[in-house]
């Protein structure tokens, strides 16, 4: 091992961490509340909500970022420094986190655990299967279209068309070939073949209802209100009529409860579910986050991508169901993020020149998070390369544009805690200083194009809304349906705060296109498709997998 500069998994690897017993005790869990996986994971039982549900709230530190790079540029790093300087400074503190995919981990992007000595522990494990969640999940998708297509097959008496059927299957691995697939051409069976395809698991409305559940009542509550596909009069056909929502509720009886596990530095941590935030409401589970405000006195949790999609959500999703009210927003910014934005090659610039339209796209952020009356922090994510003068060129941007938002640097991938103490204590003084005026973005009872229009010309900066012909026709069956009181998960790529990843900074001028809008009546959500979203990545010409390995003696390599 490199003792100079060691890698994320060397230090994990050396790492010496708390029996799960202990860290269950530091956070006000009782033995009898957790399910040991070995000795450094625990599932912990709802009745602990249950428990603790006269208990106040602590405060709610909502991480966000700007528009990032494909790399990612340190917001869950950010987090977990962040938390382990709040315990630096003895405050009572938790971590909220999702669940890594193993789509992007195989991919180019690495693991969800962070990096360095920002990261959460055991790292090997929760990057690769962890508490089994993402299988139940999976399992508990493809069993409702095995379901499905067997219903068809002994006679089709729900009278379910088989043109307008739009459950489809889920893998938690990218494979482009089966973003589209076709079913039903085996001589076995008894109706015409048609399309269909696999979407990865982060995007299966399993995961989704299962995020947004509060109990086992109210999760089977959601599972039997999935819808799958019309009926020959047009009307919704459900996983509930399809007799399927029980057996699927049986299948993720244990990945509804919080996961459990522990920063480099012993902070609790509950890493439960991992919806993407492009593609869903991407953002961990409800019940961890309510479990936590019980437990913690400040609660940190990361929203997916930028203010545009996660924090988005969160706040006008997840904040509704769960009536929460965050208190203050971290928006991080990378040097190489701000870069990105640049619209030509930065080599031969002056840096305050490269960062143009970086800080256009910076303050896009900032005006987004205003619109929700939360106050917010700027933590400057240091990389290696940055300089001290970039470094400045950002604060003095911040000083002088925005001379009430405190900013901070963050190294907490080089020195842990230590690394985000300043940002700690900015982020502590805000609190005190500016209470939240918390309001969603829009209003539910608003029609379905109303919404739409003002997140894309309020917060994404479009001029306006084209709806392609499938998209009118999905606007009239919600028209038909009644659906028009839910809220909008908008699924768009997280590169630009256009629908167009090659448009950096902050776009003008741009007409948001919207392919489909798709009911998740058990999630409680329209997925309104903007853009070229794919609900399937696939894998890099070199996919960092080529590097993994396991040695004889059992330990991980290759990995971040």
């Amino acid at each position: 091992m490199n003792s100079k500069n060691p890698s994320t998994l060397e230090i994990a690897l050396k790492a010496k961490l708390h029996h799960i017993h202990a860290v269950a005790t530091d956070a006000g869990i009782r033995a009898d509340e957790i399910e040991a996986y070995g000795n450094y994971k625990a599932k912990v039982s709802l009745n602990t909500l249950v428990r603790l549900h006269t208990r106040p709230n602590g405060k709610l530190i909502c991480v966000s970022g700007i528009t990032p790079t494909r790399e990612g540029d340190g917001k869950t790093c950010t987090s977990i420094a962040l938390t382990e300087a709040l315990g630096l400074l003895k405050k009572k503190t938790m971590l909220c986190l999702r669940e890594p995919s193993m789509a992007p981990i195989f991919g180019y992007k690495g693991g969800g655990t962070g990096g360095g000595r920002a990261q959460v522990l055991p790292m090997e494990d929760i990057n690769f299967h962890f508490m089994g969640d993402m299988h139940a999940i999976q399992s508990a998708h493809n069993l409702l279209a095995a379901t499905l297509e067997n219903h068809i097959h002994h006679g089709n008496s729900l009278g379910i068309d088989t043109d307008q059927i739009f459950w489809r299957r889920a893998m938690d691995i990218s494979d482009r070939q089966l973003r589209e697939i076709t079913v039903g051409i085996s001589k076995a069976s008894r109706f015409s073949k048609h399309r269909t395809g696999f979407d990865i698991t982060a995007a299966s409305e399993v995961m989704a209802a299962l995020s947004l559940s509060d109990s086992i009542r109210d999760f089977k509550n959601r599972l039997g209100k999935i819808s799958v596909a019309l009926n020959k009069h047009g009307n919704l056909v459900t996983a509930k009529e399809l007799k399927t929502s029980g057996a699927m509720a049986l299948l993720t009886k244990d990945t509804l409860k919080p996961n459990l596990v522990q920063t480099l530095e012993g902070q609790p941590v509950f890493m439960h579910t991992g919806p993407f935030a492009n593609v869903s409401h991407g953002n961990n589970s409800l019940v961890s986050t309510l479990l936590a405000l019980k437990l913690a006195n400040y609660v940190v949790t990361e929203s997916g991508f930028a203010t545009d999609l996660g924090l988005e959500k969160m706040f006008d999703i997840i904040c509704r169901e769960g009536n929460l009210k965050p208190n203050v927003v971290v928006l991080v910014v990378s040097i190489k993020a701000l870069k990105s934005h640049a619209k030509e090659d930065v080599a031969g610039r002056k840096f305050s020149e490269s960062f143009s339209e970086g800080f256009a796209n910076l303050t896009k952020h900032l005006e987004n998070v205003k619109k929700f009356g939360v106050p917010v922090v700027v933590a400057i994510n240091r990389f290696p390369q940055d300089t001290p003068d970039e470094i400045k060129a950002v604060r003095d941007y911040i000083q002088y544009e925005y001379e009430n938002v405190e900013c901070a640097v963050s190294e907490g991938v080089r020195l842990g805690g230590e690394g985000a103490l300043d940002l700690a204590e900015k982020v502590l003084k805000t609190l005190t200083d500016k209470p939240s005026q918390f309001k969603p973005f829009y209003s539910l009872e608003a029609d379905v194009e109303t919404k739409i229009h003002k997140l894309a010309t309020g917060l994404y900066g479009a001029s306006d809304v084209v709806y392609q012909d499938e998209a009118k026709d999905d606007l009239e069956m919600i028209h038909r349906l009644k659906l028009e009181h839910l809220p909008i998960c908008m699924a768009k790529t997280p590169y630009s705060l256009s629908d167009n990843p090659n448009l950096k900074g902050a776009p003008t001028g741009w007409k948001l296109k919207i392919n489909r809008i798709y009911p998740k009546t058990g999630a409680g959500f329209l997925v309104a498709v903007a853009g070229k979203t794919l609900l399937m990545p696939g894998l890099p010409e070199k996919p960092v997998l080529e590097d993994m390995d396991l040695t004889d003696a059992g330990e991980a390599r290759g990995l971040f």
